[in-house]
């Protein structure tokens, strides 16, 4: 039923206390607000609210119900009727006019994070966007009965209390004694902390080790959101180009902070080998400089044994590393997680405290059952499996058509970033849409096309190893597309970029 409290006589509404009601009801349903099939309050309620006469409602309802607003229906009440006239859109808007001048009371924009995915991707039947969940493969049915185990009594505590700045402790054993330890990394409980994500993670290194005086290099092609979140930060931001090992050490200025993924580059896939690996905490330790090391889809190494993580190697505790589960459990979860030395994380953790206290305990402890109860490991093999036969299906696909490979990880990972010479992606893009096709155009990848790329505080760019225009990469990812539809989806992509 709608709530009484929602209806509030305006006294500097004209007419009768009848016709007033009848318009309150009446541009509730034409903004909106009630929706055919709500119940509205009877009579007598809502009388007793308002504090008028009970004919007065009934006689004001009779007549919403003569123009087809409300039905009336015997031991119910009056609903909204399945007939009402559409909320418009214009009366929305025209109720909330604000005489506000924002573009005075609002601080400096918040970049674009560039990349743009339709809320109805799973709806392209040939869907080659990166980073989603597929149904099939995902293990509902013990995720849920995760969910119920931690909505359990025993764990009511977890569930429910404020931890302020602390975090699930199940959870964080879990990652200090089994995930961390398969990348290479030892690190007790004060060296890490739970983030919502890998996004939340590299907006608390940004706003930890970074001022607006201070120098950040970041890869390009790099990740977008990475971007927008230095950007904002108001720093000094130097893009440096990658090579087919990622981010070449020897190109590496004096800065204070250097971002990058060595596990699956984002979004060439290279994967840098251990001697650049080493050269870089080598120019770490002679310029001085931090390393936040983004090891995304770490565990989708399907087609050799993964790199151990370069924090493994770090004995100076220069590298910041950043894991998250979002991308191999599922997008929405939003859990990751930051590992560093115990003074950045302490200040890390009062940070996060001050913006959102810790992630919600419901996901942190459904999170550790499902991991140390055996189904997270079962899920990665489910998900290697049928990823490993997917990228076979696209690698055969783009032989077959002859489409330019520009960056394919050697040790798995979720996607192909390709070429196409002369073309203009984003176009490419478009066209592609109308046949049921989903890709990523690469434009948004690069600084010096992405998303507000002439707002780089205080930019250098660095010179690429060759002069092609950046609208010519795409990319194509595997997460979610059925192996049936990779061929055909591809000879898609070749058409179009052939017309």
């Amino acid at each position: 039923m709608i709530s009484l409290e929602t209806f509030q006589l305006d006294p500097k509404v004209p007419g009768t206390l009848q016709s007033r009601i009848q318009q309150l009801i009446a541009q509730g349903i034409l903004n909106g607000r009630f929706r055919p099939g709500d119940r509205l309050p009877s009579s007598r309620q809502l009388a007793r609210h308002l504090g008028v006469s009970r004919i007065t409602v009934t006689l004001a309802y009779t007549e919403l119900v003569a123009d087809d607003y409300l039905t009336a229906r015997p031991r119910s009440g009056y609903i909204v009727s399945a007939n009402a006239p559409e909320a418009s859109v214009f009366t929305a808007l025209s109720a909330n006019h604000s005489t506000v001048d924002w573009a005075d009371k609002l601080g400096p924009a918040v970049p674009s994070l560039g990349l743009i995915k339709p809320a109805d991707w799973a709806n392209y039947r040939y869907n080659f966007i990166y980073g989603q969940a597929d149904p099939t493969l995902f293990d509902t049915a013990n995720w849920r009965l995760c969910a119920l185990q931690a909505l359990g009594k025993k764990d009511f505590t977890a569930l429910t209390a404020d931890q302020y700045d602390q975090d699930d402790p199940l959870l964080l054993d879990f990652i200090t004694r089994q995930t961390l330890p398969r990348r290479g990394i030892l690190a007790g409980p004060d060296e890490v902390l739970l983030t919502l994500g890998a996004q939340n993670a590299l907006w608390l290194t940004a706003q930890t080790l970074l001022t607006p005086d201070k120098h950040a290099v970041i890869e390009d092609p790099g990740y977008p959101s990475l971007r927008a979140i230095l950007q904002q930060r108001g720093c000094r931001l130097t893009p440096l180009a990658v090579d087919s090992d990622g981010l070449d050490p020897a190109t590496i200025p004096p800065c204070d902070v250097v971002y990058v993924t060595p596990s699956h580059q984002c979004p060439t896939t290279a994967t840098m080998p251990a001697a650049r690996r080493q050269a870089l905490l080598d120019q770490a330790e002679a310029l001085d400089f931090l390393i936040v090391e983004d090891d995304y889809d770490f565990e989708m190494s399907f087609l050799r044994p993964p790199f151990p993580a370069l924090k493994s190697l770090d004995r100076g505790g220069r590298v910041i590393h950043i894991g998250s589960f979002s991308k191999s459990i599922f997008p929405g979860l939003r859990l990751g997680y930051l590992v560093g030395p115990a003074p950045f994380i302490a200040q890390a953790r009062a940070l996060r405290a001050q913006v959102l206290r810790h992630p919600p305990g419901l996901m942190q402890r459904t999170t550790a059952y499902f991991l140390s109860l055996g189904h997270y490991d079962a899920l990665i093999r489910r998900m290697s499996r049928a990823y490993l036969e997917r990228r076979r299906e696209l690698d055969s696909a783009i032989a077959t058509h002859g489409l330019e490979v520009a960056g394919q990880g050697t040790y798995g990972g979720s996607s192909i970033w390709l070429r196409a010479r002369g073309v203009d992606t984003t176009e490419l893009a478009a066209g592609l849409r109308s046949q049921g096709v989903l890709i990523e155009p690469g434009a948004p990848f690069f600084a010096a096309n992405g998303p507000d790329a002439g707002h780089l505080p205080g930019a250098t760019q660095a010179v690429r190893r060759e002069p092609t225009p950046p609208t010519e990469f795409y990319r194509l990812a595997y997460s979610s597309i059925p192996v049936g539809r990779i061929a055909e989806g591809v000879g898609l992509v070749r058409q179009e970029i052939a017309s």
